[in-house]
């Protein structure tokens, strides 16, 4: 009896052990507010997951230290990576690392340069970067009344997102609904907040005019608020857009500041992140490219938009 008893713990044991996953998660900078919910949002997951472990490391926006990190998951037998690239243009280097390992990788929120030759066992998670910028440049569009100048700020270049939401202002002002728009000023500040309201105070003591302000991201929409407040300007004349739908961003909309955003889920993709690595992890097939939607928000919808999220 002693001995059906052992061997049914052990069995129990060896099965748990066989389920039981590590996955590395390099980060490319944990202080930055966004990236902040997809990671919590990840690591939340986890924890409702059997015998799922995360290994979870802060990149600091430095590349050479993101492969290094690559590298230590993969001297530590994890079962699978999930990377937030600091640069999309270096993620050929460590596809090819987990490659050769033969460790699944998963890119998350940023999409990576070699997108489309990503070996079978790997993927990207996030959202359609063509539809974020999109929704938020028709949406300054159409407050405008499809005319008037307009400020553009960027996120880092070295970035997929920053670009391709900068492309999709200008596809949107080549219609013929919005080409009485016109850009005045297109420059980066980095994803900062600091840096935006640093770029704007620049231009508005440069003279610039512009009726709208349109951000790669709310972090740099918020920084633009802070600059025109501080230099007196009547927020009611000015159209500011940004993307991700933070909790600044939206406490912005509700006193008046912010007039729109585009709600990227980050937490939705940090757990799509993690789903796909658990299946490569195991052998399963999936979609080279899982998006998650992104939702136009505006302070007509806002307090539905909450009552839901």
């Amino acid at each position: 009896m002693k001995k059906l008893i052992l061997g049914a713990a052990l069995a129990v044991m060896m099965s748990t052990a066989a389920h039981a996953e590590t996955v590395g998660v390099s980060m490319a900078k944990f202080d930055d507010n966004f990236l902040t919910v997809l990671r919590n949002g990840m690591q939340d997951y986890a924890k409702t997951l059997d015998g799922v472990t995360l290994q979870v490391e802060d990149a600091q926006n430095d590349v050479a230290k993101q492969q290094s990190q690559i590298q230590n998951f993969i001297a530590a037998g994890v079962d699978a990576i999930i990377v937030n690239p600091v640069d999309t243009d270096a993620t050929a280097a460590m596809s090819k690392i987990a490659e050769e390992a033969k460790i699944p990788l998963v890119y998350v929120n940023r999409e990576p340069v070699n997108i489309d030759t990503l070996p079978d066992n790997q993927a990207f998670v996030a959202s359609n970067e063509a539809d974020s910028g999109t929704l938020e440049t028709k949406e300054v569009c159409r407050l405008l009344g499809g005319k008037g100048k307009v400020v553009v700020m960027m996120g880092e270049l070295s970035n997929q997102a920053a670009r391709m939401r900068t492309k999709d202002v200008h596809d949107v002002i080549a219609t013929d609904e919005c080409k009485g728009l016109e850009i005045v000023e297109e420059q980066t500040a980095n994803w900062s907040r600091t840096e935006g309201a640093d770029l704007v105070t620049n231009w508005l003591s440069a003279g610039t005019e512009f009726d709208a302000v349109i951000a790669n991201n709310d972090e740099m929409a918020i920084g633009a608020i802070q600059a025109l407040k501080a230099a007196g300007k009547d927020m009611s004349k000015v159209v500011i857009g940004g993307v991700d739908a933070t909790q600044d961003a939206l406490a912005a909309m509700a006193a008046g500041d912010l007039d729109v955003t585009v709600f990227q889920n980050a937490a939705g993709q940090g757990q799509g992140a993690l789903d796909a690595a658990l299946k490569l992890a195991k052998g399963e097939k999936i979609e080279k490219k899982v998006y998650v939607p992104f939702e136009l928000v505006t302070p007509e919808n806002l307090k539905d938009y909450q009552a839901k999220n």
